[in-house]
């Protein structure tokens, strides 16, 4: 199977995007892997030179198999960009890598993200695959199965992309009806579904969140690696919404990931891990931080 393709989605950082292009360049693959980049358009006059200035930086881009350059002519937010952008992709080509203007990837990102997609492309349990991994206290397996979907650096196929519900209200409506909350929430670990009811309130406009519930409602599965192969540097401010915090903080892989096949269900021990991690984070300010940088940034 050839790779997958990449979507990158950019706005208006242009110093974040050389980075984040510069470390998908460091992967061995890169040259034999089709780019898409989608460019959202100013939503205010005051941002229209760093939007032009990203713009630059995307038509200066070469050494990828190819590169596809999308420009819009006003401006999307980032849940219609990249609901749009990866739909597009997956239309041509069936499966496909996303990444965001704020990530810097390990040199194995890519191969990790081809194995897995490559390795469970016809299990229908299976949502996504994941470069990023929390900066947990407890020993992790190589690889691991969480319940849901997630967004730092991830790559999915059309067959699980099909689930995506873009309805909040549908969403909420059936993880209450089946009691599911408290679960979806990490055992209460971390206040998802009240995200989702600010998606529906108009409050946010995750798609994120959305896509975590659909898969989470379908009990499919998304793959993890034990070493982060993401480092998010959009935790600075850069972001419209974001807010500084260091909390998320990776050092990405220097070594590959080997993906082995694995029995399709949950990780207990990760799902623990993640749900400690995640608690620890109790601060009202800590939690809002996280929030408001891994759902709302556009």
């Amino acid at each position: 199977m050839s790779n997958a393709p990449i979507a990158l989605f950019a706005y208006a950082r242009p110093e974040h995007l050389r980075r984040t292009v510069a470390s998908l360049l460091l992967n061995d693959e890169a040259i034999e892997t089709p780019l898409y980049v989608f460019c959202d358009a100013p939503r205010r006059e005051s941002l229209r030179a760093q939007c032009a200035e990203v713009k630059e930086v995307v038509e200066s881009i070469t050494g990828f198999q190819s590169v596809t350059r999308v420009y819009r002519s006003e401006n999307w937010g980032l849940a219609k960009s990249i609901v749009a952008g990866v739909g597009q992709v997956l239309n041509a080509h069936g499966q496909v890598i996303v990444v965001e203007d704020d990530l810097i990837v390990s040199p194995f990102f890519l191969r990790y993200m081809n194995d897995g997609l490559s390795m469970y492309a016809a299990d229908k349990e299976v949502a996504s695959i994941h470069g990023y991994t929390y900066p947990v206290s407890e020993p992790l397996p190589e690889t691991f199965f969480i319940r849901g979907a997630d967004c730092w650096g991830w790559a999915t196929w059309e067959r699980a992309w099909r689930v995506f519900e873009p309805n909040g209200k549908a969403l909420l409506n059936r993880l209450t009806r089946l009691h599911l909350t408290r679960a979806f929430d990490l055992q209460g670990a971390y206040p998802y579904t009240q995200m989702l009811k600010d998606q529906i309130e108009g409050r946010n406009d995750s798609w994120a969140i959305r896509w975590h519930a659909s898969c989470f409602l379908e009990e499919m599965l998304t793959l993890y690696p034990k070493h982060s192969l993401v480092d998010n540097i959009g935790n600075d401010s850069s972001g419209t919404h974001c807010i500084s915090t260091d909390a998320f903080q990776q050092r990405v892989a220097m070594s590959p990931v080997n993906v082995e096949r694995l029995e399709l269900s949950e990780s207990s021990s990760a799902a623990r891990a993640f749900q400690a991690f995640l608690g620890r984070q109790t601060s009202l300010t800590a939690r809002l931080k996280h929030l408001v940088r891994k759902y709302f940034l556009d």
